[in-house]
Parts: C-alpha cells; sequence; structure tokens
C-alpha cells in the first residue's frame, strides 16, 4: 500500500540518494520511511501498522541482500538527520514550540521504524541460518556417504568453498565422555580449521555425536595433532580424541577418508587405546583384519585357545606377547612394561611355544602369533567368548 507519489516528494528522493550512497546501502532499503518521517514531521501522524510491517520486510530484504543490521540502522540514522535538516517546516519555522513538536513526532517515528527494521532483519538472519544448517547437514551427509550424484555434489559444493577436484581429509572429533558438549567442542573447532587451513577448502559439521572436519590435504601436517593442540589452546572442556583419515581425490575420496576415519575411531574404542589422536594409518591392519571375521576368529581359536591352560590363564599370556611385540622382540624392555624380571619373560615364552606350537624365534611363526594376538584385542578375547561355529 504505497503512497501516491506527488512532486513535492522529490526532495524526499534526493535525500535518500545521498543517503544510501554515504551509508553503501541500496536507497531501496529506506522504501517509505522517508515520507513517513516527512508525514511525523509536518502532520504529526505515527505510523500504521501496516508501515511498520512494510519497514519489517525491509529488515528481512537487508538481511537477504547481506546488509548487515548495523548498516541497515545507519541508513535509517542518517536519513533522518538529513531528511531534519531539508525540512521546509523546521527550516522555515521560527515557532520553537512547533520544531520541538516535529522533532518529537520525527524521533518516535525513528523509533518505531528502527525496532522493526531490526526485528524483520534478525527474523530474516535467523531463517537464513536454519535454511543454512539444514542445506549444511544435508550436504554433510550425501558427501559422507558417498553414494549420492557426483556432478549435483560438486555443484552443491562450491557455496560451501569446497572444490572435490583436490584432496581431502577427514577428522573426526568424539568425546571421551557422553556429558561433554559437543557445539563447544564444534565452535571452537571451525575456529581452530580456519586458523590453520584458511576459510576456504574446509567443512565443519556436528554429526551422529561427533564433529566432523573437512580439510584439505597437508602432506607437511599431521592433521589430528594439529587440531587436537588446537582445542587444548582455546580451553575446549574435556578430554576429546581425534580420528583421522587419509586424504583422497574426488568426493568418493572424502567419503573413504570418513570411512577410515571411523573405523579407526571405533578401534580405539574397542581397543582401549590411551591415546588423543588416532591416525588411520596406524590402524590398517585391525581394518584388514575386521573385514573377515570368521577367518579372525579361527585364528584365535586354533593359535591362541591353547593359552586357556597357562598359569594365571590366557590374559597374562597374551598380555606378554603383546608388549614383547611392542617392544620389538627384546625380553628385556619387555620385561621392564610387564614390571617382571627378563627371566618371567622367557618362561612365558617358552611355555606359550609349548601350549601352541609357535616360537617367537621363527619369523614365520612369530608373525602369525603376533597376527592372532592382534585378532584377540579386535575381538576383546579372552574377556568375551569367541563365536560359535555356525
Amino acid at each position: 500500500m504505497a503512497r501516491p507519489r506527488r512532486p513535492a516528494d522529490d526532495w524526499l528522493a534526493a535525500v535518500g540518494t545521498a543517503t544510501a550512497a554515504a551509508c553503501q546501502a541500496p536507497a531501496e532499503l529506506l522504501g517509505e520511511y522517508l515520507a513517513m518521517l516527512a508525514d511525523a514531521a509536518i502532520h504529526g501522524r505515527r505510523p500504521e501498522p501496516w508501515q511498520r510491517d512494510a519497514v519489517r520486510e525491509l529488515g528481512r530484504r537487508a538481511a537477504e541482500q547481506g546488509v548487515d543490521a548495523g548498516r541497515a540502522v545507519d541508513l535509517y540514522l542518517s536519513a533522518a538527520w538529513r531528511l531534519w535538516r531539508e525540512l521546509p517546516e523546521v527550516s522555515r519555522s521560527s515557532d520553537p514550540e512547533r520544531v520541538r513538536a516535529a522533532a518529537e513526532a520525527v524521533l518516535r517515528v525513528l523509533d518505531d521504524a528502527v525496532g522493526v527494521l531490526v526485528d524483520g532483519h534478525q527474523s530474516q538472519r535467523r531463517d537464513l541460518i536454519r535454511r543454512e544448517e539444514a542445506l549444511r547437514a544435508a550436504f554433510v551427509d550425501d558427501l559422507l556417504r558417498g553414494d549420492a550424484d557426483v556432478s549435483a555434489l560438486v555443484e552443491r559444493a562450491a557455496p560451501f568453498g569446497i572444490d572435490l577436484g583436490t584432496a581431502h581429509a577427514v577428522a573426526l572429533v568424539a568425546p571421551h565422555r557422553a556429558d561433554h558438549s559437543l557445539d563447544a567442542a564444534a565452535t571452537a573447532l571451525e575456529r581452530v580449521v580456519v586458523e590453520r587451513f584458511g576459510d576456504r577448502e574446509v567443512l565443519v559439521a556436528a554429526k551422529d555425536g561427533r564433529v566432523v572436519a573437512v580439510v584439505p590435504a597437508a602432506g607437511d601436517v599431521d592433521t589430528g595433532t594439529a587440531l587436537h593442540e588446537g582445542l587444548r589452546r582455546r580451553r575446549v572442556p574435556g578430554r576429546w580424541r581425534i580420528a583421522t583419515g587419509r586424504a583422497f581425490t574426488g568426493a568418493y575420496g572424502v567419503a573413504r577418508s570418513y570411512e577410515e576415519a571411523r573405523d579407526a575411531l571405533e578401534y580405539a574404542d574397542r581397543l582401549d587405546l590411551d591415546r588423543d589422536v588416532v591416525n588411520a594409518r596406524d590402524l590398517l591392519v585391525y581394518r584388514v583384519l575386521g573385514r573377515d571375521q570368521a577367518a579372525i576368529v579361527d585364528l584365535v581359536r586354533d593359535v591362541l585357545g591353547p593359552l586357556a591352560q597357562a598359569r594365571g590363564g590366557a590374559e597374562v599370556a597374551l598380555e606378554t606377547l603383546h608388549e614383547y611385540f611392542a617392544a620389538g622382540g627384546v625380553a628385556m624392555e619387555a620385561a621392564r612394561r610387564l614390571h617382571v624380571s627378563v627371566r618371567t619373560v622367557t618362561y612365558r615364552l617358552s611355555r606359550i611355544a609349548q601350549l601352541t606350537g609357535f616360537r617367537v624365534s621363527d619369523p614365520d611363526q612369530r608373525f602369525v602369533l603376533h597376527t592372532a594376538v592382534l585378532g584377540a584385542r579386535l575381538l576383546e578375547w579372552p574377556a568375551t567368548p569367541l563365536p560359535s561355529d555356525p
């Protein structure tokens, strides 16, 4: 319901043009605001409800056009003082009471207009943020799932600053305890990622109780360590574990890196690793073993099953083998890790050889033993019974 234009309105148009140029904002965002101010100064009129609604809509339009709230308010304030300076009734009047009444009327309209302008701007910003979050969540889901249309993904990635033609790695951040604030970690991690990798080729989003970070490949940087140090530097409450996949090129490469990071996080939990940073490449052997559970169950049962007859049970024997292999096959170092004597370690290894028929001194047999020990940790045996034969 725009007011019909009159020849006398030309001076209002001139004020609007000058104000828009000074504030570097679109003149169209003023709408009928200047006419409202003039009517208030000349006739003492307050804005009608439909006029306030129109200004609220202009606030929404400003948000859509990327004009921040501060600049929109500056536009309206600047327009008010410029209009006041040009008002014929004010500039020519010698009646102080008339000038005071006009000023009061203009200030009331200004207050009303700025209030609904900001309200409309904030409302639109909330809507835009919700839409952007929904688009981001849908894009992240499709990108990490890896089964969406590739050409469509490439187009959808552009607004987020992601070039799927280059290599990216995925990092997953998960709390050690469920009561840690994921929102706080996501906000801090986004800042850490931007500081370390810039604001292009990066994407941070919450998914399934974890924070996902897609970052460009950086061969000279341990991504997991860099992100963990950033979280610690920002003093994010709680303890967090970061798992990283290897960097791959293309849309399917992101999905592959995500799968590796997810598996690394899962294996770190299952193996009860006391590490805050886990790289997928360090756990590739477990991914290989986990792909054929039937075979690894057979290996553990046939090779390590007899250890149940050892003194102290299979747990002690498995711990000895694990520390022995971790020590590079050096009995003295294994003894130090186990807090026992070297003689105890050599006795246990001898007893293991008697029970299983596999000796750590034979390279081929040592490989079988080591693989079986890794498989046992993966299956959480002997704490968890092995699956029965089908």
